[in-house]
């Protein structure tokens, strides 16, 4: 399957845009709840590794580690379930509804103990094991301009791809989408976060679940290798 037939799904990317969103929402939790740190962003977190030399920086070098040796853990996973799996009918269903049920229980026990009690390296470890699960997901589904995490690309894409530039200007719409889906998570999480960092990463998981369940009613996602 093409990934120009893959881009003329709407179903799979209003799901690649929900897991967009989520993303926004878990790094607002990470990074304004869990100590300056990013869990799905993980250009951000080798940023603050450099950064953390500065010993008045504020910045933990080793909650960036933990987040990144958790986010690789869980891209190893994920592409592990991706290399067997692809093109059946439970891949990529199987390794979101995982990412799901592990976010679902980091929030449970976070709401159940105390997220002070579980610990934070604990929480980020979990939390960046789940984005790498999502992220090696995303990563073979190949959507352009959909990549659910980093938006770097997006970005440059919208601008140097643009007819002023002199380019085709190729699919605003969707890099725009992108872009407003992760602002929108990031600002909700923002918000949430002062309520409740449980229920903001509740929330989480019930956008990776709507995600889930959207490409798997999308032939084109399953069929991606």
């Amino acid at each position: 399957m093409t990934a120009t037939a893959a881009t003329t799904s709407r179903v799979a990317i209003a799901g690649l845009l929900i897991l967009t969103a989520g993303t926004g929402l878990v790094d607002a939790v990470s990074y304004l709840g869990l100590g300056h740190v990013f869990v799905a962003n993980m250009t951000g977190n080798i940023v603050f590794l450099g950064f953390a030399a500065n010993p008045h920086s504020g910045l933990s070098a080793l909650l960036a580690l933990i987040a990144l040796g958790g986010f690789l853990l869980g891209a190893l996973a994920g592409g592990a379930v991706g290399h067997r799996l692809a093109g059946s009918r439970v891949w990529p269903t199987a390794v979101l509804l995982a990412q799901a049920l592990l976010l679902a229980a980091v929030a449970v026990a976070g709401a159940a103990f105390g997220v002070a009690a579980l610990g934070r390296p604990v929480v980020v470890a979990a939390l960046a094991f789940a984005f790498g699960l999502q992220n090696s997901t995303a990563r073979r589904l190949a959507v352009p301009d959909l990549t659910t995490t980093v938006l770097t690309l997006t970005v440059t894409g919208l601008a140097a791809d643009s007819r002023i530039a002199g380019g085709p200007g190729a699919k605003p719409v969707r890099r725009f989408a992108s872009i407003a889906s992760m602002l929108a998570g990031a600002a909700a999480g923002a918000l949430l976060i002062q309520v409740s960092v449980p229920l903001t990463i509740g929330a989480v998981a019930v956008c990776v679940l709507i995600g889930a369940v959207l490409l798997h009613a999308d032939p084109i996602a399953r069929q991606r290798h």
